[in-house]
């Protein structure tokens, strides 16, 4: 469970693609009056506590804006 404060392009090369699949739902909500974008993945079928929270996201406006200008980048603005 992590706070997001920067986003910064990694040069390594996506191998492959991750086995596993799992849902990610979002929270919007605002925290000491500044918006906040929270990402939650749960635990896939194989799992042990299948659909338990695994992994958080927290992003803030700042960040916010910034993964939202590398999404317009790399996938386009349609």
């Amino acid at each position: 469970m992590a706070y997001v404060t920067k986003f910064e392009q990694d040069d390594r090369d996506i191998k492959n693609l991750h086995p596993t699949q799992v849902v990610c739902k979002y929270i919007v909500a605002e925290h000491d009056g500044k918006s906040l974008l929270q990402l939650n993945t749960y635990g896939s079928d194989k799992r042990d506590v299948p659909g338990k929270l695994s992994q958080t996201l927290q992003i803030g406006e700042s960040a916010a804006r910034e993964l939202l200008a590398i999404l317009k980048k790399e996938f386009g603005d349609d």
